[in-house]
């Protein structure tokens, strides 16, 4: 038997049939084109789902069960999406509109939340009994594990621990408060320093401008990576300010839940050693725990985009 998980983002549906050793067989996507009625976007999901699962050769029949993760607060016991910003949407039933679509058994979870089982089933917390996942994206995206169950508080909207303050009084977030950790840590964020910098009165030349053509526009999460690489001291100064707001959260983290693994996802994880060498440096200077035998493995998420729909396929 196979499940299946469906990412449902504000920009694409993805599914993906995904067999018991939690392999995805086959895909198919569609864009996801909001606003538009909730009975439209749930058509374009059962139509993504059913091209998926003609790709790998089966039938419906084939599927045990199916789940969608959804960005926004989701209530996986009434299968409600209360509210979801991406989509447009208040009190969502979408698990009663798919079931009634593909007569199988649906489940939801929120996406980051999906993504997290998905790294504790088949990535880099594969095997810990506890973890934590991060994505750093537009905003900063979090999933707790524990002891093999997704938390998510009494309300299903736990783990937003984006929205934890580092900085009173500091920046204003989307969420209305300021000083949150997304607001400093996420992608976003390191743009919004790298740009400062560039246009920081002190600097009559900037290599990180150099290598965005001369366009402050063209700046993202990879300039001030790819320019400290290059030597450029402007640069790695905008790197150690990031690093240091990055691990203040991460030592929080780590100091409340003390996970097994804590993994960050998003494309600044890309850079690897050069992103978690002096965050490891930084947390193991601030951690509580300086002189227990075991301590919390910091690495980076291994399956992507992957992640969401394995956790999604398995949260029946």
């Amino acid at each position: 038997m196979y499940k299946l998980g469906i990412d449902l983002g504000g920009t694409n549906i993805v599914a993906g049939l995904v067999d018991e050793e939690y392999n995805i067989v086959a895909k198919a996507s569609c864009k996801t084109n909001v606003p538009r009625p909730e009975s439209d976007i749930c058509d374009s999901m059962a139509e993504v789902a059913l091209k998926a699962i003609e790709k790998a050769g089966v039938t419906i029949e084939d599927v045990e069960s199916i789940g969608i993760g959804v960005p926004g607060a989701v209530n996986p016991k009434t299968g409600v999406i209360e509210y979801s910003a991406n989509l447009f949407f208040h009190n969502w039933e979408v698990v009663k509109m798919m079931e009634e679509r593909l007569n199988t058994k649906v489940h939801i979870e929120n996406d980051a939340n999906a993504a997290a089982l998905g790294e504790y089933l088949a990535g880099s917390a594969k095997g810990a009994k506890n973890a934590v996942a991060i994505t750093l994206g537009t905003g900063v995206g979090g999933g707790i594990i524990i002891n093999g169950k997704i938390y998510s508080g009494s309300n299903f909207a736990g783990a937003e621990l984006g929205h934890m303050v580092i900085v009173k009084d500091g920046k204003e977030c989307g969420c209305g408060r300021k000083g949150c950790w997304e607001a400093y840590s996420s992608a976003t964020g390191l743009i919004n320093l790298t740009k400062q910098k560039i246009l920081s009165e002190k600097l009559d030349f900037s290599y990180m401008l150099k290598i965005c053509d001369g366009d402050i526009n063209n700046v993202n999460g990879k300039t001030a990576f790819d320019a400290a690489a290059a030597g450029d001291p402007d640069a790695q100064e905008v790197l150690d300010e990031y690093f240091g707001y990055l691990a203040t959260g991460l030592v929080n983290i780590i100091n409340i839940f003390q996970p097994d693994v804590l993994c960050i996802g998003g494309g600044i994880s890309n850079q690897g050693e050069n992103l978690l060498r002096p965050l490891r440096k930084i947390i193991e200077e601030e951690r509580y725990t300086k002189h227990n035998d075991k301590q919390t493995q910091l690495c980076t998420c291994t399956l992507g985009n992957d992640a969401g729909i394995i956790g999604a396929a398995f949260l029946g």
